[in-house]
């Protein structure tokens, strides 16, 4: 509409937009500025055994070591080809370390995590604290902080990894130093020295009172977030309010230092569902990455159901819909780029079933 008549002179008008450099609203508003969120990123699912298996025969044929760093296939979403993001903020990869291997320190300005849906026998030393990855911790890697890993084991292991990739890329944020050739510390405690200190629910040691703005936290257990699920879903049985919707437990991992989230950037929770629960569908801005962790049930994305077995990943791109169906009790990871949404306040969150925003949406 009120788009100007066509004319030579228009013609050597548009000629002489490109000429200089610029570019008139008019002929773009739409894609700059649609009805709702039009992400480029597409609601895609990743299997579990597919990309196992590519991660195995990579560790039979790519070293690891300094260069290459690490042996990580990241999950590319095919709308944003060909980068390897899985969106726009988000990266995320299956990581591989075979029997005795040691991937060399680093660090860089992205935030990063580990999150293992199964297995054990690798420490990650981050800035010189070896710490244990087992299955259901989540391991931390705040920005600048040096880390290696090394498998003290006769089995290869393979996690996720999280970061910020594309958000500090694209924004030209990025920077990376070597480190160590090896690790500075190839102990294998079952706890760390982080934990040792700051690990204890609802206690702050007065050593390290200021706030940080990534948790100093370098591994959260799965035992902790096990029990934590389990005496929300007794707590409802018991009919005390303690779950974010009927049958639908979650946490989110927190700071200690501030009650904020664990990375400045990237938000990390966990979801729990009973056995025929369902969520209400909604419509988030942000993106978030999912893995199924166990149990079974499907992820609905723009009324498109899909089937979910342990380990499968899946993303979520801003303002599509979804919700979840769990057919066993079934339990998710999550994580997403909340934190920033939140901070430059473009929150909002709609369920179409009720026609209505939740709390602190923007809208």
């Amino acid at each position: 509409m009120n788009q100007p008549a066509p004319s030579p002179e228009l013609d050597q008008l548009y000629a002489d937009y490109a000429r200089i450099s610029t570019s008139p609203l008019w002929t773009q508003l739409g894609d700059l500025m649609p009805v709702v969120p039009a992400p480029k990123a597409v609601p895609f699912v990743w299997r579990w055994p597919d990309l196992l298996d590519i991660a195995q025969r990579s560790g039979e044929l790519v070293p690891v070591g300094r260069g290459g760093e690490r042996r990580a296939i990241g999950l590319a979403n095919p709308g944003l080809a060909p980068t390897a993001y899985a969106t726009p903020t988000l990266w995320c990869a299956i990581q591989y370390l075979g029997p005795h291997e040691t991937a060399p320190e680093h660090r860089h300005a992205q935030n990063a995590f580990r999150f293992v849906v199964e297995g054990e026998g690798v420490w990650t030393v981050v800035n010189g604290d070896p710490v244990a990855m087992r299955r259901g911790d989540l391991l931390m890697t705040p920005g600048w902080a040096f880390h290696g890993h090394h498998n003290d084991t006769d089995q290869p292991m393979a996690w996720i990894d999280g970061l910020d990739v594309p958000f500090v890329h694209d924004m030209d944020l990025g920077f990376f130093e070597f480190g160590s050739e090896r690790v500075t510390d190839e102990a294998s405690p079952s706890v760390s020295r982080s934990e040792r200190l700051w690990a204890h629910p609802g206690l702050t040691p007065l050593s390290s009172q200021d706030s940080q703005s990534s948790t100093p936290i370098a591994a959260y257990r799965w035992e902790y977030t096990d029990q934590a699920l389990r005496e929300q879903l007794k707590l409802e049985d018991e009919g005390h309010p303690a779950t974010v919707e009927p049958g639908h437990a979650a946490i989110k991992y927190t700071n200690p230092t501030n009650g904020g989230d664990v990375l400045p950037t990237m938000r990390a929770e966990f979801h729990r569902l009973r056995a025929g629960a369902k969520t209400d569908v909604r419509h988030e801005v942000g993106s978030s990455v999912w893995q199924a962790f166990e149990g079974s049930g499907a992820i609905v994305l723009n009324g498109e159901r899909r089937e979910l077995a342990t380990g499968d990943l899946f993303v979520v791109p801003s303002w599509t819909s979804w919700s979840l169906e769990a057919e066993t009790e079934f339990d998710l990871f999550r994580f997403s780029d909340a934190p920033i949404v939140e901070r430059l306040h473009f929150q909002r969150t709609y369920l179409p079933e009720t026609n209505r925003y939740l709390p602190g949406s923007r809208g």
